[in-house]
């Protein structure tokens, strides 16, 4: 069976068999997604985390089919109709809509018209239709009046309703509408009888029309969630008399009495069982496929957030803007402390400009203040220019930092156990300023679907996007790797092979003991074995160890590599980092052994140039057209900076320093075609923009990147 399942593994991603098979049982074996593509390159054959989870994602669903099979195997065996040829198909079918469709005979019924039918004694006279001879249908009909049966007209129409069920349970018939409603069904919506006010944002589908295979992921998943709030009317569906027109040529082999009653049957089996049974599937089927796509975009976009450059250990004075309540400010240390925190009032209705500014300047001398960060929400503009209106003692950096989910960390659990003393206000303005200083550090701790980026990312397969977004966040703090010395607990706990317990116990042995001084201390955390040694110490770093291999993506099982190539040139580990002639000077090939091979190799090599350097690239300053600050103050043509906040498989939005931000259609992103928004825009990008048209009533800006 495990062979089966590599071999469709294989197939499907197009990798070798024993790609499949060797990651399989590296998995199997507890190793993470990001330990195997880093470390066990010549194992896989050098498979990439995508890969890898692909892999793992296939053998979960093939294994989960597996299970189905056996329920289904048992089932039907305790109803005594399992035959050696059934049993063969089921066991060889890999295609969940095919086996369910084998399924399907044999599935316990609820109390169906068909079933009551045949408690009724009258599938016979089913059978007699269905053999479409040349009968008096309602003589023979009158032979089944009898007990619960009442007239020939019972009896007939409970015949048609077991002809109905025994149509709708054929897998060619199924597969015939199955294609009818791949190739030709159309997605219609219409609003609601009186839901034109409310459902407003749901004005372009009020009547609606399009084939389902064109429908985009995004149109489809409006639809739904405008179907689920009440708004709008949704119908899937191909021609019907097409579609009924097909069946028949199936069926009716006559033309005589029977004929008649076989064509009430037929039509009876569409409109009540296949078309709702099909028109579920086929919009499970492309929800599935939109869930998937818009998933993809959020993960995209959650990744460009995750490693988005940080600023770095800076002390950093953070404001959470506000007008009536103030604004929020907190000075933080290098490592993200809080030392100070208090309200200023540099707005209406308070006006406090002066005493707000003097207090701002005070504070940047007192605390030694690097840069300052400032929430992009309520009242930013307004703050940013009243911040870099002040004269400052030193040059101090101003950045405006996105805001999304710190209300959510500041009122969280995370957030009262970092802060129990301080309240939700204290806690953003905080998030605020860490953000800036490390975004990944910082943004671990919200849910990721609440960081601001992604589409329609509530209403997609939760379960999906959870693993999807776990799986990214992993990917992204493995990819960075981590001070263990400086670290928080939900930053620890994404490390491979961690996890929240030893992650916690990490922080404890910290607090007890002080800092690491080597890697190999980390055996001494309770709960540490080998294994999660194994999986974890090449993406934690000590940087200030007497081996700098410990600051660096060497992992510990490599060390005696690096150690012989600086006994071969007669130098220790630290002057084969520092001296770039000694590295040239090393022949790889005298490495290579059964444990070690060149992709490995290639890989120190290339971490022994650069010893721990943080992959992100460095923060740039940016500032909005000081013109601008409202809706009403853009018009056509209007050429601004903006800043890319989110990224969709329509387009990207940006940020041009008002409330609302514009859209740039992908067709709008470049003087080409573009099929990818991602092939020329990032989230937090530096862009320049121009504004095609502003609907001030529905609060809409259309921008274009084109030159």
């Amino acid at each position: 069976m495990s062979q089966t399942i590599n071999n469709i593994i294989a197939t499907t991603l197009n990798v070798r068999e024993g790609q499949v098979g060797k990651t399989v049982a590296l998995l199997d074996s507890g190793a993470t997604i990001p330990f195997i593509s880093r470390y066990r390159k010549e194992v896989t054959g050098g498979l990439d985390e995508v890969q890898i989870g692909d892999i793992k994602e296939w053998y979960d669903k093939l294994n989960e089919l597996v299970k189905r099979k056996t329920t289904i195997l048992k089932v039907i065996e305790e109803q005594d109709k399992l035959t050696d040829e059934l049993k063969g198909r089921i066991e060889s079918c890999w295609n969940s809509t095919e086996l369910e469709d084998i399924y399907l005979p044999f599935k316990p019924k609820r109390q169906t018209r068909a079933e009551m039918a045949r408690k009724k004694g009258l599938e016979g006279l089913a059978k007699l239709v269905m053999a479409q001879h040349n009968i008096d249908v309602e003589e023979k009909a009158c032979t089944f009046v009898k007990g619960d049966v009442k007239d020939t007209q019972e009896a007939l129409s409970g015949a048609c309703d077991i002809i109905a069920e025994w149509i709708n349970e054929n897998e060619y018939t199924r597969n015939t509408i199955r294609n009818i409603f791949r190739r030709d069904a159309v997605i219609t919506s219409k609003v609601a009888k009186g839901k034109e006010e409310e459902g407003d944002k749901f004005r372009d589908y009020f009547d609606f029309a399009e084939p389902l295979y064109r429908c985009s992921s995004h149109r489809l998943l409006a639809l739904l969630r405008g179907e689920k709030e009440g708004i709008l009317r949704i119908d899937i569906s191909p021609d019907e008399a097409s579609a009924i027109e097909r069946i028949e040529k199936q069926y009716i082999k006559s033309d005589n009495e029977t004929t008649l009653y076989l064509k009430t049957a037929i039509k009876d089996s569409y409109k009540r069982l296949l078309k709702p049974s099909i028109e579920t599937e086929s919009v499970a089927q492309a929800k599935e496929k939109a869930d998937e796509e818009a998933i993809n975009v959020f993960v995209q976009n959650a990744r460009q957030l995750l490693l988005a450059p940080p600023l770095g250990q800076k002390r950093v004075l953070g404001i959470d803007p506000g007008y009536r309540t103030g604004c929020k400010i907190v000075c933080l240390d290098a490592e993200g402390g809080l030392l100070h925190n208090e309200t200023i009032y540099p707005h209406s209705p308070q006006n406090e400009f002066v005493k707000a500014g003097n207090k701002i300047v005070k504070l940047v001398t007192t605390y030694n203040i690097d840069a300052i960060a400032i929430g992009n929400g309520t009242a930013s503009r307004e703050t940013e220019r009243f911040i870099t209106n002040l004269r400052y003692e030193k040059e101090v950096k101003v950045f405006v930092v996105s805001e999304n989910g710190a209300s959510i960390y500041s009122a969280s659990k995370v957030g009262r156990e970092e802060f129990p003393s301080y309240d939700v206000t204290v806690r953003g303005a905080v998030s605020i300023g860490r953000r800036l200083m490390d975004p990944l550090a910082e943004l671990v701790k919200i849910d990721p679907k609440s960081i601001g980026v992604g589409q329609y990312q509530h209403d997609v397969d939760q379960a999906k996007l959870k693993r999807s977004l776990d799986q990214t966040v992993e990917s992204c703090v493995n990819l960075v790797g981590v001070n263990v010395n400086t670290a928080s607990k939900h930053l620890l706990t994404y490390i491979s092979g961690l996890g929240p317990v030893l992650a916690q116990n990490i922080v404890d042995y910290r607090s007890q003991n002080g800092a690491f001084a080597s890697r190999r201390e980390l055996m001494k955390v309770a709960r540490m074995g080998e294994k999660a040694f194994e999986q974890s110490a090449g993406f934690l770093r000590i940087p200030d160890a007497d081996n700098p291999l410990d600051n660096s993506a060497v992992h510990p099982e490599s060390y005696r590599i690096v150690e012989q190539m600086a006994k071969d040139l007669k130098s220790s580990v630290k002057e084969l980092i520092t001296n770039k002639e000694l590295k040239k000077a090393i022949d790889l090939n005298h490495y290579v052994d059964d444990a070690v091979g060149m992709p490995t190799l290639t890989d120190i090599m290339d971490e022994l140039d650069k010893p721990g350097l943080d992959p992100r690239s460095d923060i740039k300053v940016f500032q909005f057209d000081a013109n601008i600050r409202t809706i009403e103050d853009l018009k056509e043509g209007m050429i601004l900076p903006g800043i890319v906040t989110n990224i969709t498989n329509f387009g990207c939005f940006v940020d041009v320093g008002i409330k609302e931000n514009g859209l740039v259609h992908i067709s709008e992103l470049a003087d080409r075609f573009v099929s990818d928004p991602n092939e020329i825009v990032s989230i937090h990008q530096q862009v320049e923009v121009k504004v095609l048209s502003v609907d001030q009533s529905r609060k809409r800006v259309q921008l274009s990147m084109k030159k």
